[in-house]
């Protein structure tokens, strides 16, 4: 058994406040865990009004796998939320 875990570190520029830039992240989470059957919360800076940090995990029995899906997350966010910058991000395998 593989467990991917990807970290990403996200900045929402125009957000004015909390419940802004949750409801940016609550949006991205909900498409996210849809679109590819991952884990996604919200892990650290919670009361960060313009960063957030999302912790994406999966399970599989090919690493190839995992490596790839998260990779696609990666891409997805970065191509489809223009008002979300990807400032970091890191995959480990367990």
């Amino acid at each position: 058994m593989i467990v991917g875990l990807c970290r990403v570190e996200l900045r929402v520029p125009m957000s004015q406040s909390l419940k802004n830039k949750r409801g940016v992240l609550k949006s991205m989470i909900n498409r996210i865990k849809n679109r590819f059957n991952v884990s996604i919360s919200e892990v650290a800076k919670h009361d960060d009004l313009k960063l957030a940090s999302l912790g994406i995990v999966t399970v599989s029995c090919d690493r190839i796998y995992v490596e790839k899906l998260l990779n696609k997350v990666l891409d997805y966010i970065e191509s489809n939320y223009i008002e979300v910058q990807l400032l970091d991000e890191s995959i480990e395998f367990i």
